[in-house]
């Protein structure tokens, strides 16, 4: 109730000439499924680098309505974070400024319900850029995949019990192609294949 209140309020101080009206209205076909590579896990320190995202229409996985950019960070990658990534300093040097990458991003989602995979890190990551710019935080619904199987998997065992929630275990718990991780467009399209999967599951 406070977080719908919070949105209102936020929508309501935005100018009628705003770019980020759509971005409070929902959309009640679609989906997006979303990730970003960034500098590091910290988020008051990290810097994105790459943002992947792609539309889930019914149980379609609109891939060829896909959104990927990559984005010029500022100061030094380290080279364990680039061993993740595989991300490069020259592969970014022609990367777009994160608030040209922020607008592209907040084009495509709109108002369509946000879904990820410990999605509070990227959308915090997201905030972080979107706050100074344009005084709000992002407004979508979102759903977090972790949370759905973890109440999966525990339907019928303990309410204390452990539960693997490592992509890979995810990922071959429900029998889907796993993409290669650490790409934000091929983690986006794991997620919503996830997503779908976890939604015709039977427990």
């Amino acid at each position: 109730m406070f977080h719908t209140l919070k949105q209102a309020w936020a929508k309501h101080r935005l100018p009628a000439s705003s770019p980020y009206l759509p971005l409070y209205e929902p959309h009640p076909d679609e989906l997006v499924s979303f990730d970003c590579e960034t500098t590091s896990l910290n988020v008051k320190e990290a810097h994105i680098i790459s943002i992947g995202a792609v539309k889930i229409r019914g149980n379609r996985i609109l891939t060829d309505e896909s959104f990927y950019v990559l984005v010029k960070p500022e100061g030094i990658m380290s080279a364990t974070n680039v061993t993740i990534h595989g991300l490069r300093p020259k592969d970014l040097k022609d990367g777009l400024d994160i608030e040209t990458a922020i607008k592209q991003f907040l084009a495509f989602v709109g108002g369509r319900t946000l879904v990820g995979y410990f999605l509070e890190y990227d959308v915090a990551m997201v905030n972080k850029f979107l706050k100074p710019m344009a005084g709000i935080t992002l407004p979508q619904k979102q759903i977090e995949i972790s949370r759905i199987y973890h109440a999966q998997e525990t339907r019928h065992k303990y309410y204390d019990a452990e539960i693997d929630l490592k992509m890979a275990t995810m990922v071959n718990a429900l029998g889907i192609p796993d993409l290669p991780r650490h790409d934000a467009l091929n983690d986006a399209i794991n997620v919503a294949m996830m997503y779908l999967a976890l939604r015709h599951r039977r427990v």
